[in-house]
């Protein structure tokens, strides 16, 4: 049972750890061009941070084969990786943020709807790879977010109990993700306004705003 103390913080990756949304957005716009289908920047914003089948069957409805959801998405994964290796750049504090976690010992996990070798691409290319005791994707849940599956994966793997874990997401569906777990959450700006991310327990333009100091206090 939960003791409401700080364990663990889980953090989602794309549009809080690295600027990475761009290339997503370039990767799933070529791909629905070419099917005929209109898929604009607020289309993606909206579904920023939720699993491929969602964003697919929102753009292309519900009626595609199997077979070619997963040329779909293959592809998708192979042009996103192609476009943001060498382009990695992190989002203000969060390197840091890291990297103070880690020399107070406190435990650390990415929860991220990407795939496994998406994750990789990111954390290696911006040297925190060592940094993260545990590492949950989407394709080892059913459900995204948000659904809370990713972030009671990653806090199982830590061995916390998900009321001792503080998420940081800038996605409204993480942010609902969070707070369904159970969990605090801290929300940063990058991605959507802070009226759109009124359930998150702290809101912040920039994680450089975040001392380490300011996690225990989520829980009093």
């Amino acid at each position: 049972m939960s003791d409401g103390s700080l364990e663990a913080i889980l953090w989602d990756l794309d549009g809080v750890i690295a600027d990475t949304g761009d290339y997503h957005y370039r990767a799933w716009g070529d791909i629905f061009k070419e099917k005929g289908a209109t898929f604009t920047r607020e289309d993606f914003m909206r579904h920023f941070g939720q699993r491929h089948d969602t964003i697919i069957k929102f753009a292309l409805g519900d009626d595609i084969p199997p077979d070619e959801f997963e040329r779909i998405t293959e592809r998708k994964q192979r042009e996103y990786r192609r476009l943001v290796t060498g382009h990695i750049k992190p989002l203000p504090g969060a390197v840091e943020l890291i990297k103070s976690l880690n020399d107070h010992h406190i435990k650390t996990a990415i929860a991220s709807s990407a795939p496994l070798e998406n994750i990789e691409i990111i954390i290696r290319g911006l040297g925190i790879e060592e940094c993260f005791q545990a590492i949950a994707c989407g394709t080892e849940v059913t459900e995204g977010k948000p659904s809370p599956q990713i972030f009671l994966l990653a806090a199982e793997k830590l061995g916390v109990e998900p009321g001792n874990c503080v998420v940081i997401e800038d996605a409204i569906a993480g942010v609902t993700a969070a707070k369904e777990a159970g969990m605090k959450c801290i929300a940063v700006t990058n991605s959507h306004p802070i009226s759109s991310l009124k359930k998150a327990d702290l809101i912040v333009s920039t994680l450089g705003a975040v001392d380490i100091g300011d996690l225990p206090v989520l829980f009093q």
